[in-house]
């Protein structure tokens, strides 16, 4: 990720008796581009939501009680994203673990449209590695 590097020297020459004094001040600000702002927050953004399923998969594997009003909420909020992926496999279980499969594409899918669309912001830009 590029990020804007800002480097400022200044010199002074000084006599002090028959002495001459050379003195620098450094001064660096570093800014990162709105590129590498939007590149963060659509990975956190995806990483928010990738843990999110996570536990939703975790809790369906452990066969948490939905009665709980944390899983009810966990579910409800999962669900929409999980919503396009049912239906694709089927879901093994055994007792009350499940193994979601849907659940499970979902995370594989969103991992890789962040991961895409944050690299899709860097094609105008110049990259001296290549």
């Amino acid at each position: 990720m590029d990020e804007e590097q800002k480097t400022e020297v200044r010199q002074t020459n000084q006599q002090v008796g028959d002495t001459n004094v050379q003195t620098e001040h450094v001064r660096t600000d570093n800014k990162a581009s709105g590129v590498v702002v939007a590149q963060r927050v659509i990975y956190y953004l995806g990483g928010l939501l990738i843990a999110v399923l996570a536990l939703r998969l975790l809790f369906q594997l452990l066969g948490a009680n939905q009665g709980s009003t944390f899983v009810d909420m966990l579910y409800g909020v999962s669900g929409v994203f999980v919503a396009p992926f049912f239906g694709i496999f089927g879901d093994p279980s055994y007792g009350n673990s499940q193994f979601e499969t849907s659940t499970f594409v979902a995370i594989i899918i969103y991992g890789l449209l962040t991961v895409g669309v944050a690299k899709l912001l860097t094609l105008g830009q110049k990259n001296p590695e290549v």
